[in-house]
């Protein structure tokens, strides 16, 4: 009765089992994975963001595919204030309901089925099920760690084949918080140009930059405007302006003109197909912008308390040790290997009440990975911390 594509394993896992099973028990559990900044303890300005969504002017249904003109013009105003010399007309931004919505319309613009996208772990975990939706094929190419996350370019050019039809970019990277150097950058629009492949690049966390060291390569900023190959950046409110129950997302279109100009045809009556997003939101989205310049100073102060602590706790022993991070929310352990790594997150919910999430969670090759999230309040995360790291 039911399609192959949803022929998903729907039995509970171990370490989903270990947790239902202690959050029954009513014991307390320090989350050391959480990413819903709105239950972080942030302060959000309600009455802006609630005025936002009282325009009169929402109570008249007016589709526009793409979405409406004041409101794409807002996501180029954010970019331009990104990047002064980017150039991106209103009229190659799409509004979407949120950026899951975004890949489905490149997911049907870009393949047939069984057509492949080429994607870098680790990576994010809802790729996959997003593209097995589609009838699309991922190909996994890796993320190398030496000294600091960098691109496989060979590993990329390897993983390219016949039906091959675009590269799939995170910048920065969740949950390794890599960003793209300039270098880098050039190098795959080079290669997506050589194969004649598309350039799908996730910003979703591209205002969370940390300070790094000065030997680093620098960083590619936004991959808007410029591409030398076919780009489509994808960003929402989400993770801008922290606020991820409006579910408001983008794509923002680049490259040479001719097919800039066949992807938005074709793009325009794939949204329209799926109907505008909704009136409130488009009317208020150039208000809901602006909530960014409070609460983005918020989490980067939240994840820079937290990583100092995790340092200064790491600095106590030699077992276990942080990679390195550029951006984004998240932070990468390194634990001694001697049981998998979800053997290891259930036993710290079973022994310690800390719940984080095991690395092949996010494809790591191999055990020996925690991810922990850098949102968590500062007194719980340090609480959280402790037990993981003095756990022997």
């Amino acid at each position: 009765m039911f399609s192959k594509r949803t022929n998903w394993d729907l039995q509970e896992s171990a370490y989903a089992q270990a947790l239902r099973r202690h959050r029954e028990s009513g014991r307390s559990l320090l989350d050391l994975t959480i990413s819903n900044p709105t239950v972080c303890g942030f302060d959000y300005d309600e009455s802006a963001i609630l005025g936002a969504l009282r325009s009169s002017a929402a109570l008249r249904y007016d589709p526009e595919p793409k979405g409406l003109a004041p409101a794409r013009a807002a996501v180029v105003g954010y970019y331009r204030e990104k990047n002064p010399n980017a150039v991106l007309d209103p009229g190659r931004v799409i509004l979407t309901t949120g950026t899951s919505e975004a890949y489905s319309f490149l997911f049907r613009l870009l393949c047939e089925p069984g057509d492949e996208v080429l994607v870098a772990h680790p990576s994010y975990p809802l790729f996959d099920f997003l593209a097995a939706i589609h009838d699309v094929k991922l190909c996994a190419f890796p993320l190398i760690y030496d000294h600091g996350w960098q691109l496989s370019f060979p590993a990329v050019r390897q993983a390219i084949g016949p039906r091959t039809r675009a590269i799939l970019l995170v910048h920065p990277n969740n949950p390794t918080g890599h960003f793209l150097s300039r270098a880098e950058a050039d190098e795959i629009n080079a290669i997506c140009g050589e194969h004649d492949l598309a350039l799908v690049v996730d910003e979703v966390f591209l205002d969370y930059e940390l300070p790094v060291a000065e030997d680093r390569p620098k960083r590619q900023g936004t991959c808007v405007g410029g591409a030398q190959a076919l780009t489509f950046v994808l960003s929402g409110l989400s993770k801008i302006a922290a606020l991820p129950q409006m579910k408001v997302g983008w794509i923002a279109t680049s490259g040479p003109d001719a097919l800039v100009c066949d992807a938005m045809a074709r793009l325009e009556v794939i949204a329209d197909t799926y109907l505008s997003l909704n009136a409130p939101i488009e009317h208020g989205l150039a208000e809901l912008l602006t909530q960014r310049r409070t609460i983005q100073p918020q989490i980067l102060a939240r994840i820079e308390t937290n990583l100092r602590q995790l340092d200064e706790r790491l600095a106590g022993q030699q077992l276990i040790s942080r990679l390195k991070i550029e951006g984004g929310w998240c932070a990468v352990l390194r634990v001694p290997a001697v049981q998998s790594d979800e053997d290891l997150a259930i036993r710290l919910i079973q022994e310690q009440s800390v719940l984080v999430h095991p690395g092949h969670f996010y494809d790591f090759a191999h055990d020996g990975y925690l991810v922990i999230s850098l949102l968590t309040k500062v007194k719980e995360f340090a609480e959280g911390i402790g037990r993981v790291i003095g756990r022997k």
